[in-house]
């Protein structure tokens, strides 16, 4: 096996692929990175058996077929040294023996054989098959990945639900404290409606790597697993058993009162606020009154205190309600619009964080947080 490739070109495809590598691998071949060379194309795997990422990387010259998997922490070291040129990987496959040949010299590396590498299972002809666009999947990640949980227990919480129908894409996530439900109405399934349940892994591996554009996402998915190929890149992944909560039955429909405020003005205030709150609840208040909005903390334990009164549009009889000021500033923080809508019913029901302004009209965006006792 012997191939000449870009240095540059290999270490930024090697280093999107080995985020996948986890930290205690439950066979020690994982840590490597398989390379496959054929036709004019080399083939970079890394996997932690139940997340795998794909990515092809065109070569220079190939001068023979084959394959062998390298440590994918010294593969990155080396290449992360090197200057742009063209490298001559040359591989003995019978003694697993790997040189590197640069412009200068020539560096060693014991490899290992190709055959021990688990590869995921071919996806079946019964799989759902979809093709969207890039950056609304992207979209959907971004908007929702912070809500989701890290609960071993109830596993299917650390996911992102995908929801596709013929009238829009819907993309939900939530810990059981925050939720947020974020649709599409620019994607559509032609084929039925179906449900994908992403893990957190694979859902943090496409948030990273997918471009922003449009460009084509093609999507297959089956009880068991899912794929994602787009550009030069293939993710294979494990899905998580288990059905995701009805989402729809906690998102309160009747909430009379509105309250239309600047996002910035509250994200500061509510900072500063709650330096003053209880550091075991995280407790702040909001008092609402006609055209105000009083935010306060206090930590009985400590003697300490602390209010802020911003201006608002509000016309509603008054109410006080709490939250959890981390979680409220989490949604503030992933909201984009300058003015935020809340909507609230009562102090025991959960708030609703809406977008005043929304650009773009395919775009429709819920952030959810429960109450706490005040």
């Amino acid at each position: 096996m012997k191939f000449i490739v870009s240095s540059s070109t290999m270490l930024a495809r090697v280093q999107a692929i080995s985020k996948v590598i986890g930290g205690k691998s439950t066979q020690a071949i994982l840590d490597n990175v398989l390379l496959v060379a054929k036709g004019g194309t080399l083939y970079a795997t890394a996997s932690d058996k139940e997340t795998t990422m794909e990515t092809k990387i065109v070569l220079e010259k190939l001068e023979k077929d084959g394959k062998i998997t390298i440590p994918a922490k010294i593969l990155l070291d080396m290449l992360k040294e090197f200057p742009e040129q063209p490298l001559t990987f040359d591989i003995n496959e019978a003694t697993n023996e790997v040189k590197i040949i640069s412009d200068k010299g020539e560096f060693s590396v014991h490899g290992e054989s190709a055959e021990d590498y688990p590869l995921p299972v071919a996806m079946d002809e019964a799989a759902v098959k979809f093709e969207t666009k890039c950056g609304l999947m992207l979209d959907g990640i971004n908007k929702t990945f912070f809500a989701t949980a890290n609960d071993d227990l109830r596993p299917v919480m650390n996911c992102i639900l995908v929801e596709m129908n013929e009238d829009n894409f819907t993309f939900v996530a939530s810990d059981a404290h925050k939720l947020v439900r974020y649709k599409r109405l620019d994607a559509k399934s032609e084929n039925g409606q179906h449900t994908l349940i992403l893990p957190k892994k694979p859902a943090l591996m496409l948030k990273n790597i997918l471009p922003k554009d449009d460009s084509a996402l093609q999507m297959s998915f089956n009880e068991r697993m899912a794929s994602f190929v787009f550009g030069d890149y293939k993710m294979t992944a494990t899905l998580v058993e288990g059905r995701f909560p009805n989402y729809n039955s906690v998102i309160p429909q009747n909430n009379p009162k509105k309250v239309i405020i600047e996002k910035k003005e509250l994200y500061n205030s509510l900072r500063r606020v709650s330096v003053m709150a209880n550091q075991a609840s995280n407790l702040v208040k909001f008092d609402l009154e006609a055209e105000k909005l009083t935010i306060s903390a206090q930590d009985v334990d400590y003697a300490m205190s602390g209010h802020e009164t911003i201006i608002c549009q509000y016309e509603g009889d008054r109410i006080e309600i709490g939250f959890k000021s981390p979680f409220l500033q989490e949604i503030l923080s992933n909201m984009t619009s300058e003015n935020v809508v809340l909507e609230l019913s009562d102090p025991t029901r959960p708030g609703l964080f809406l977008p005043f302004e929304n650009d773009d009209e395919d775009e429709d965006l819920l952030m959810l947080l429960m109450p706490m006792m005040v």
